[in-house]
């Protein structure tokens, strides 16, 4: 029997990842919704904002059961996008709430691209948070949102060299810039404007020299991270080409009858 979408956002992700798990079907959230579920520091008062949609991480080998997921828990397809992505990526509206579920297969590609098929096993009910932060960091036309998220991450959690609960993977994070230079490039300058912006958020003392620390702990991780041969290649040719894409936007919620581009993701 076909469902309807949660009034409210977090009981409403909180509900799709749920059911998914009864399904045996692998979702994680990324985006703002899965740093409000895995950091404390974004309901404060300094660093909240608002959510728009659901973000979540699939795989390809499921999309059939996926679009079954949705449908039954009372989505509406986006017909036309889902027909001509629909082998990396979904789009569901909820139309009641004014909202969408966006939803990545295998993997995330917007200003950068990253493979997360050996990764959603890692942790749940959200991508690990070394991925979570890559997710972010890779925005190049960064916004207020962006830079409420990262600061969150990274002030409720630590640096480490692994995979953990709690834990920012530092060590795979400085392998991911050392394998590619315009992955490198846009994290160190998103890392920089962050520093830079501290001060406009409502933070004590203490936790800005928290998030500096720790945002310290993984440019020097970044830097010294032993780079590829394809790495110092690209850098020779520096800035003199772009190395991101920037994603098209469309509206939060579309009728799926007409509109089939992309947008960027929450």
């Amino acid at each position: 029997m076909t469902s309807t979408p949660l009034q409210d956002i977090v009981q409403e992700a909180q509900r799709i990842i749920e059911e998914a798990e009864k399904q045996g079907i692998t979702l994680r959230l990324f985006g703002g919704m899965a740093i409000r579920f895995r950091c404390p520091s974004a309901t404060h008062r300094g660093l909240q904002r608002k959510y728009a949609d659901i973000d979540v991480m699939g795989l390809s080998k499921q999309s059939k059961e996926i679009k079954k997921l949705f449908i039954d828990l009372g989505y509406t397809p986006r017909q036309i996008f889902n027909a001509m992505q629909g082998n990396r990526r979904l789009i569901f509206n909820d139309i009641e709430q004014g909202r969408r579920v966006d939803i990545f297969l295998d993997v995330f590609e917007m200003c950068h691209r990253f493979d997360f098929r050996n990764r959603l096993s890692l942790d749940k009910p959200t991508i690990p948070l070394v991925d979570l932060l890559a997710t972010k960091l890779q925005v190049v036309e960064i916004t207020d949102r962006e830079y409420r998220d990262i600061i969150a991450l990274i002030h409720d959690h630590e640096i480490t060299d692994k995979d953990s609960p709690e834990g920012i993977n530092g060590a795979y994070l400085a392998k991911m810039c050392g394998d590619d230079w315009g992955i490198y490039k846009t994290f160190t300058i998103t890392l920089g404007n962050i520093l830079s912006s501290l001060e406009d958020f409502d933070l004590s003392p203490s936790d800005r020299e928290l998030v500096k620390k720790r945002i310290g702990d993984l440019q020097s991780r970044m830097e010294n991270a032993p780079k590829s041969m394809g790495w110092k290649m690209r850098a020779k040719i520096g800035e003199k080409k772009q190395w991101y894409e920037l994603p098209e936007r469309d509206k939060e919620v579309v009728d799926s009858r007409i509109y089939g581009t992309t947008t960027e993701t929450k």
